[in-house]
């Protein structure tokens, strides 16, 4: 059991027969009336944010969760199949629980997040970034744009579209923010 004193970003709650993890909290003292915490809440299970209100020192259950280290293998018609870093045990998961599945290519380490009182697996995290190889991409032309902010898109090793900016060419490796499935920079050889 922990208070809403306990609070910090990141945490896992049980709340509403469901687990969630605080995403975003405030205490807030008014002048008037007692004190309380707002919080924004995302469901483990749906990803869906809600914001939630908390009077202060209310009595929350935590949820023991566990990050353990998989290697992506493959994928077929069973779901995305991993292998256990420390001990080679592999398991299959639904595409529900992957995060960011257009951006892994076969051996990508990645973070299983485990609830450890039931040992189901909750959702996966790949690393902040991943460096992949672009397939293809239309060329850019000089002069094509009066800013410098043009992007176009272009397709990576694994099948995903990513907008790039017109320097971006075929055969380039570039890195990728796998939070916002977005290009950061290039990668030099």
């Amino acid at each position: 059991m922990a208070t809403t004193a306990d609070f910090r970003n990141g945490l896992c709650i049980e709340y509403n027969n469901d687990l969630y993890t605080i995403v975003q909290f405030q205490h807030v003292k008014p002048g008037k009336g007692p004190a309380f915490v707002r919080t924004k809440l995302k469901n483990l299970k749906t990803g869906k944010v809600i914001d939630n209100t908390f009077n202060a020192g209310v009595k929350v259950n935590v949820a023991r969760i566990e990050r353990r280290p998989y290697q992506f293998l493959y994928k077929d018609d069973m779901g995305y199949n991993l292998m256990n870093m420390e001990n080679y045990e592999q398991i299959s998961l639904p595409e529900e629980l992957m995060t960011a599945p257009l951006l892994m290519k076969d051996g990508q380490e990645l973070d299983v997040i485990f609830h450890a009182d039931t040992e189901t697996p909750l959702y996966t995290e790949l690393p902040p970034f991943v460096v992949l190889e672009v397939t293809y991409t239309e060329p850019g032309l000089k002069g094509d744009t009066a800013s410098s902010s043009a992007n176009k898109p272009a397709t990576v090793e694994t099948g995903a579209e990513i907008q790039v900016p017109l320097f971006v060419n075929t055969g380039d490796k570039i890195k990728i923010d796998t939070r916002t499935n977005s290009y950061s920079e290039r990668v030099k050889e």
